[in-house]
């Protein structure tokens, strides 16, 4: 049975019973507080009713309202070298104010006027004494406050005699259903014809921004929001600007991107646009170089501006619009529609939620406190009430350390975060083989691609086949730089075997801990190895130190033969891209594990050290054979000696595959194997004294050729009194270097014919290949396998063995052949870890120390491997 999809999110919920204190509550008639900004001495808030209230932040107590606008306030920005206060209305205006006085200063119309339409976002630029606006028309505006440009277009337009239109129906951005605005657009009253206010006839500075001021089109879609890096707010820890420096400017817009501008005398430059694709960006907030933009559907994008990365997704809650976002040092938070407010750890872990508002919060602002040296959060929302929160001073660290991420504490949150998602993610029972859990693995698939997105990752989900669980492809992008970066594609898979509940100690889909293991369907083949690459990337980019793009490909029907896998990979080859390396999924054998040897009464465990590498599988050929008399079943005591019975001639026919020293009889089977190599000789010399078994027995299990039977299945209720009238029995080939999979296929059919034709036997014989893998073997002096081998001796300070498997995994060649590049296959759990058995488990040492060897092996490969190509 399914069930109950866990929630996306792989930050840590915030304990249950934290709030911050509330101070106090304000509120007067405006209905709803859409724009708030706070000085040393004032909080100001912008609402639906026309006028800015301004509330004592001492005594908690409104001041004055300033009147002059006739649509709703939506944007406030401060000038706080200049003592001014700027307002952005639905009635195309901006004002400036004395926050002295309270007095009106200047007017500014945006070009066109009205045909600007709304003016959502406001930002202010101490040095170019600049203001920017964003506008419903998808431009940006600005204006220059310099003294000479100021007083010449005042005067102007003073002479001009131009007053202050009304706010009208625009015929193009008033045009659209009420139904469809935006929390911005449908508290925006900004239809009134009242006539012009008294504060018009006191400000006689009106002013008009230039044609030359205007970036027309600068998105494709409204400019909601607006920042300045690096934030001179209050609760920002930015370094001032250096010398001969310039701010950035950074806009968020409808159409689903954030654009970063330079500031420049002659007006922003663009430098790069972020694509955030999750909705409209409508806040923005930064700290260093970190940008934050919250989105629609309750997602927050992270980039970092250096390397022109996404760095993490985080998912606040699904479906319920980020409306206003503040930054108090390294804590976020977050506001949101549904009144809830978050605050968000520099590990993206939730550390603190709680209900601020009966309704829409559609603005907040960090400001100084008055009654102590801390800081306080102040939100508005569309209940009419500004609420004032005492809110925790984060421990203040250099910024530096952001991009550096050297804090132990950091680095334990990075392996919670590992273990919390685990934990999800094995919850979902993703069996492939169990029609019942069909939808199970595809919402295991749809969990997937939202952690690796939340996680940094560009992620969606590619089809197999009808009714086949989906592939999830995601890519962690590298930081940008002058030369290519390497792309390295990493294969795994989400998808389980059954678990029945006999033999296990606890719940197959609960990951329980006990002593230094976690227990739990899935955790080491192979759902904690993709939480530990995942991880591994996350905190790359979290340090900005990914040089590589490392390409998840993690398919959901590994465990069933992989039904559909390659077709889908030739398909889609143009979304995964060239592909430099194939980082193999991480199953077994981390360490040399234990074999049992038998020396009289005792018995031997090696111990679970050094640490492994594997660079070598074998092939498979899985085969049916079928004999039938074509009557029914018989019994014996009536039939026996009479009837040519199938199981006989089986018998014969199985033992004509072998012969007395149990070699394969197949004529040519052994005529292509690789000859052992002297380097090989001295390593399986070296792997015999650790483990105390013999050097013959390890070749034999790693890289000579093997038949064997695996059961022998009769028609009838195979009782001992029954001649079955059908024999059916499965067998497989293990092929090594360099046996061709195809012609020894083919051989093993025309052997087993032969047999039985020498037989004589009226019975019918039928033969047939289910199933193939190809063998797979890993260059020990490529580049790459080098730079895995470094970082698991950097990691573990100890020299890696290198093994090879018996075993095999059919995607390794194939994916070799399709990319036309080598594979690298490192184990990351052990042979005790009881895959495919009652309590399955993995170290989290292991799963640790794992994490951290691939980010050494990511670094290193970043630092110097060219790619190497392999013939298809």
């Amino acid at each position: 049975m399914s069930v109950a999809v866990p929630s996306p999110s792989v930050s840590k919920p915030a304990p249950s019973l934290y709030s911050p204190r509330l101070l106090h509550s304000l509120g007067d008639e405006n209905k709803s507080v859409l724009s708030l900004i706070a000085d040393s001495l004032h909080i100001f808030a912008g609402g639906q009713c026309q006028d800015i209230s301004v509330w004592d932040k001492q005594s908690y107590t409104l001041k004055t309202s300033l009147r002059g606008h006739t649509g709703s306030i939506l944007a406030l920005e401060l000038a706080e070298d200049r003592h001014w206060l700027f307002s952005a209305s639905g009635d195309s205006t901006v004002r400036i104010w004395s926050t002295t006085t309270f007095m009106p200063m200047y007017i500014l119309h945006p070009y066109l006027e009205t045909g600007a339409g709304d003016l959502f976002s406001l930002a202010w630029n101490p040095t170019l004494q600049a203001v920017y606006v964003g506008c419903q028309n998808t431009s940006i505006q600005w204006f220059d406050f310099c003294q000479q440009q100021m007083g010449l277009q005042a005067q102007e337009q003073i002479s001009s005699g131009t007053s202050t239109p009304a706010r009208k129906v625009h015929k193009f951005f008033d045009s659209y259903p009420q139904y469809t605005h935006k929390p911005a657009d449908l508290l925006a009253n900004n239809f009134s014809s009242s006539p012009i206010l008294e504060a018009d006839t006191c400000c006689k500075n009106v002013i008009t921004i230039p044609a030359s001021n205007v970036l027309d089109s600068a998105h494709f879609g409204y400019v909601y929001c607006m920042a300045i890096m690096p934030s001179h707010r209050t609760g920002s820890d930015d370094p001032a600007l250096q010398a001969g420096a310039s701010y950035q400017l950074l806009t968020g817009s409808g159409d689903e991107t954030v654009k970063m501008w330079t500031c420049t005398t002659s007006g922003p430059v663009l430098v790069h646009t972020f694509e955030c694709n999750h909705g409209a960006v409508l806040s923005l907030v930064v700290r260093g170089d970190t940008i934050f933009a919250g989105c629609q559907d309750g997602y927050v994008k992270v980039f970092d501006v250096e390397t022109k990365t996404l760095v993490r997704t985080i998912i606040v809650q699904e479906n319920i619009d980020i409306l206003s976002l503040s930054m108090m040092h390294s804590d976020l938070y977050t506001c949101s529609s549904n009144g809830q407010i978050q605050r968000w750890s520099p590990s993206f872990n939730c550390t603190a939620s709680w209900k601020a508002h009966e309704g829409i919060v559609l603005s907040s602002i960090i400001t100084q406190s008055t009654q102590s040296n801390g800081c306080m959060l102040v939100s508005g929302a569309n209940d009419g009430f500004v609420k004032v929160w005492d809110i925790e001073m984060p421990l203040k660290e250099p910024v530096a350390q952001i991009r550096e991420s050297d804090v132990p504490e950091a680095e334990n949150d990075g392996h919670d975060t590992m273990t919390y998602a685990l934990s999800t993610f094995v919850s979902i029972p993703s069996v492939s083989s169990d029609p019942l859990h069909h939808e199970d693995c595809r919402q295991a698939a749809i969990w997937l691609k939202k952690c690796l997105h939340q996680l940094g990752a560009e992620s969606t989900l590619l089809p197999t086949y009808e009714r086949g669980s989906p592939l999830v492809l995601a890519t962690f992008h590298g930081a940008q730089g002058k030369h290519p970066k390497p792309r390295i594609l990493f294969y795994g898979h989400y998808d389980v075997i059954s678990a029945p509940r006999e033999g296990w100690d606890s719940n197959p889909f609960t990951v329980v801990g006990r002593n230094g293991y976690l227990y739990g369907r899935g955790v080491t083949d192979n759902k904690g190895p993709i939480m530990a690459v995942a991880c591994a990337a996350a905190e790359l980019l979290r340090k900005r130190a990914l040089g590589v793009d490392l390409v998840f490909l993690i398919e959901g029907e590994e465990e069933t033969g992989s039904a559909g896998f390659m077709d889908a990979i030739r398909k889609h080859k143009h979304q995964i891209g060239d592909i430099d390396a194939i980082l193999l999924r991480f199953d077994t054998f981390v360490y040399y594990q234990p074999i049992l040897t038998d020396f009289g009464s005792n018995s031997t465990w090696i111990t679970e050290y050094p640490p492994c590498i594997t660079y070598g599988l074998r092939g498979v050929v899985h085969g049916t054979v079928e004999i039938s008399s074509g009557a029914p079943d018989q019994h014996s005591g009536i039939e026996g000696g009479a009837a040519a019975e199938p199981m006989l001639d089986m018998i014969r026919l199985l033992a004509a595959l072998t012969d007395s020293q149990r070699k394969i009889a197949i004529p040519g089977f052994y005529d292509a194997v690789r000859p052992q190599t002297e380097d090989e000789k001295q390593l399986y010399e070296l792997l015999s004294r650790l483990t105390g078994s013999p050097d013959s027995v390890l070749s034999s299990r790693w890289r000579e050729p093997s038949l064997t039977v695996h059961n022998i299945s009769v028609s009838g209720p195979g009782n001992s009194t029954v001649i079955p009238g059908k024999v059916t029995t499965k067998l497989s080939l293990r092929i090594v270097p360099d046996q061709d999979i195809e012609t020894l296929s083919q051989a093993l059919i025309a052997h087993i014919k032969s047999s039985f034709n020498v037989l004589e036997s009226p019975n019918k014989l039928s033969v047939s290949v289910d199933h193939t893998a190809d063998w797979w073997l890993g260059d020990l002096e490529d580049p790459w396998f080098k730079a895995l081998e470094t970082a698991l001796r950097d990691e573990w300070g100890v020299e890696p063995l290198r093994i090879r498997e018996g075993g095999s995994i059919p995607s390794v060649p194939c994916l070799e052949k399709e990319f036309g590049c080598r594979a690298l296959h490192l184990p990351l759990g052990q042979s005790s870890d009881q895959a495919h058995l009652p309590n399955e488990r993995i170290s989290l040492s292991n799963l640790k120390r794992g994490k951290a060897v691939v980010e050494r092996f990511l670094m290193k490969v970043a630092d110097g491997c060219k790619p190497i190509s392999i013939t298809p």
